[in-house]
């Protein structure tokens, strides 16, 4: 089955020749993508994560959106039964679509013939429920009035409908199911719906002459486009982009679908969070297949805004409830930080792309910090619960939840996570790209030859990566990221910087010997005649370090925040028999790393001296020496709701003395602590 699915990735421009009315035109992106298909993990920190999202986060989901009327509603929409539209939100068609999407994912790595099957009754419904000129969303469909402020009285009447966002995610689940599967069932449903998304926009006359609205659909479209190879799309697509902020038909332009002005003009990243990360993925995804410059520079300035002004330390936008988008520059709030996990998947995708536009190792940097601290942290340890926002502070109330009316999260996190083998390598020409550090066997192919490469590591606990070459002989060059936090950047930019003075070593050897290369790029060239057998080993020295951001961040003055390689940390109330929040770090704080396999699943816990801040009965202010317990900021809220801070004191002016207790966590047995 293994080889099935991998002939099929492969052949999957023949494939979709026949739905093509134009020649297909191999897209000609600065560096290519290698499939998730063809990078297999065998990684202690992911590979858990990825079987427990395929036998738990997935089938839940479905079972919720059995439970919660996803499905009825494409039932009713098909004629195949009679009953009232359900859900609050024009968008609820975009739940199965996502699910669907990371089940094809998850088809692909591990096959399983029930879950097949499952996925082609979920298809059939979806298919009844299109309309015959392929237009597709149930609640215009099931004349849902009850819902008609989010969508009027027909079609396409508001430009906030989500019409369009349900079509990208209706693309993105097709291709992953054609990729995953060779079927056609759910690809010809989205063709025939982009057919008439191409019929009824576009600068026409007669065609609505108006943005996407709630933007997934310019790089849904885009990929459309990579694998049927109909121009149109692309086309399409490049039309969504052009249009936003331009108000052709009148419309009242607004910050906060980034339709205030043309994204040629824009140069700060405003408005919501996750239609952000979405529309500027699909600029960059359009912006690589035509190779339009002025589009990388648009990019450019507007995540260079969000990098050195907006971005939390966990990878996290999005720092306001309201609107769930983002505030002024430096507004970094903790306890109020919104940062909600679909924008974290948002971030990226976006960096991602930017990545393969630029070949710059900044981008996955952030992509990198997102990925260990802001995304995961909106999955529970067993993959049954998310969470919605992830703040930065607590003081309790706060706990992950199986589902929720708006289920965007729980459906977004399962498609993501299993197409995380996707990120680790990159290809351009004889260049071979590195660009995360986990377990796994990948077969790539650099200058049309295959290679085999296996890679060998502990990361993110240790700093020791082996790369093998175990197929393969001949000319190219293998290009390391050497992490910012390696080289004394934090992140891109001057938001945050290292408070210490260490100074963390890294070195690279090929079959033993030393290779001494300057970094470009964030990356270390090796260019060599590669053979079988040829082992390149690298090292990271961990250390646990405290970062302080920049002095503009009102919300973080006198706090420092711990990291150890892209892991950050936190201290929560189970670990710490005192109020976190009343907390002060000595001045040059020492921690030490304990390994503890039998705690959230395995972490290395972080430990050091502090002092714990209080008033005495006679109203006097006391310092009272302890140890303070530090836990990765991905496994909190795993043990009941208490304080979380991962901003902590380190200056008498930034903390609390209230007077109050440590909560008292007694073990349920489910965590072995």
């Amino acid at each position: 089955m293994k080889k099935r699915i991998q002939f099929l990735f492969g052949s999957i421009a023949l494939l979709g020749m026949s739905a093509c009315s134009e020649p297909y035109v191999q897209p000609d992106a600065p560096i290519k993508e290698v499939p998730f298909t063809q990078v297999h993990l065998n990684d202690n920190f992911w590979t858990p994560g990825i079987e427990t999202n395929r036998t738990v986060s997935i089938p839940s989901a479905f079972k919720e959106c059995e439970k919660n009327g996803r499905f009825d509603n494409f039932a009713i929409a098909g004629g195949l039964m009679k009953g009232e539209h359900r859900g609050d939100f024009s968008f609820d068609d975009t739940d199965p679509y996502k699910i669907i999407e990371g089940a094809s994912y998850s088809l692909a790595v591990k096959y399983d013939k029930a879950l097949d099957v499952y996925l082609d009754s979920v298809i059939s419904l979806i298919t009844a429920a299109q309309e015959p000129d392929g237009y597709l969303t149930t609640c215009v469909t099931n004349e849902c009035y009850r819902l008609s402020g989010w969508w009027g009285t027909h079609r396409w009447e508001k430009i906030n409908s989500h019409e369009l966002y349900n079509s990208g995610h209706l693309y993105e689940a097709a291709v992953a199911h054609y990729r995953a599967t060779g079927k056609r069932s759910l690809l010809d449903v989205a063709i025939k719906n982009a057919d008439l998304v191409c019929q009824v926009f576009g600068p026409g006359e007669g065609q609505k002459h108006v943005p996407s609205g709630h933007p997934i659909v310019e790089m849904a479209l885009a990929k459309l486009y990579k694998v049927t190879g109909d121009g149109k799309y692309l086309k399409m697509a490049k039309y969504f982009v052009e249009e936003t902020g331009r108000g052709t038909d009148g419309h009242r332009l607004s910050e906060y679908s980034q339709d205030h002005k043309p994204i040629l003009q824009q140069d700060e990243i405003v408005g919501h969070a996750v239609r952000a990360g979405y529309l500027y993925s699909g600029v960059a995804d359009v912006a690589a297949l035509t190779q339009d410059t002025a589009y990388f520079n648009a990019l450019s300035r507007i995540w260079e805004n969000m990098a050195s002004k907006k971005l939390f330390i966990t990878g996290g936008i999005g720092s306001r409830p309201q609107g769930e988008g983002f505030g002024p520059d430096y507004e970094l709030n903790n306890h109020t930080a919104y940062c909600e996990t679909c924008a974290a998947i948002g971030n990226v995708y976006m960096n991602y792309r930017l990545f393969l536009l630029h070949g710059d190792a900044k981008y996955f940097d952030v992509l990198e910090r997102t990925l260990y601290n802001g995304l995961i942290s909106g999955v529970s340890l067993d993959g049954g619960s998310f969470f919605y926002p992830n703040p930065l502070s607590s003081s309790g109330k706060y706990s992950r939840k199986p589902w929720f009316g708006c289920a965007c999260c729980p459906s977004n996190v399962s498609r993501f996570i299993p197409s995380l083998p996707g990120y680790v390598y990159a290809v351009k020409d004889d260049q071979v790209y590195v660009n995360l550090f986990l377990s796994n066997k990948a077969e790539l192919k650099v200058d049309k030859k295959k290679i085999i490469l296996e890679q060998e590591t502990d990361y993110p606990w240790k700093g020791d990566i082996r790369l093998k070459i175990a197929q393969g002989n001949q000319n190219f060059t293998m290009k390391l990221r050497i992490p910012g936090w390696v080289r004394g950047n934090v992140l891109p930019g001057d938001l945050y910087a290292y408070a210490d003075n260490q100074k963390p070593v890294y070195r690279v050897s090929v079959n033993g010997q030393t290779v001494e290369s300057d970094v470009n790029n964030g990356y270390l060239s090796i260019a060599r005649k590669w053979k079988k057998g040829d082992v390149v080993e690298v090292h990271f020295d961990m250390l646990p370090r405290i970062v302080k951001a920049n002095p503009k961040v009102e919300a973080d003055r006198g706090r420092v925040a711990v990291e150890r390689g892209p892991i950050v940390y936190c201290a929560e109330w189970p670990d710490n028999r005192f109020n976190v929040h009343s907390v002060l770090l000595n001045q040059h704080p020492q921690f030490k790393v304990t390994e503890k396999p039998e705690l959230l699943y395995g972490i290395n816990q972080l430990t050091t001296d502090a002092q714990a801040l209080s008033y005495d009965m006679a109203g006097k202010l006391v310092a009272k020496d302890v140890e303070l317990t530090l836990i990765p900021y991905y496994a909190w809220a795993h043990r009941g709701e208490g304080d979380m801070e991962v901003w902590l004191p380190i200056d008498v002016s930034a903390t609390s003395t209230q007077l109050q207790e440590a909560g008292v966590w007694e073990d349920n047995g489910f965590f072995k602590n």
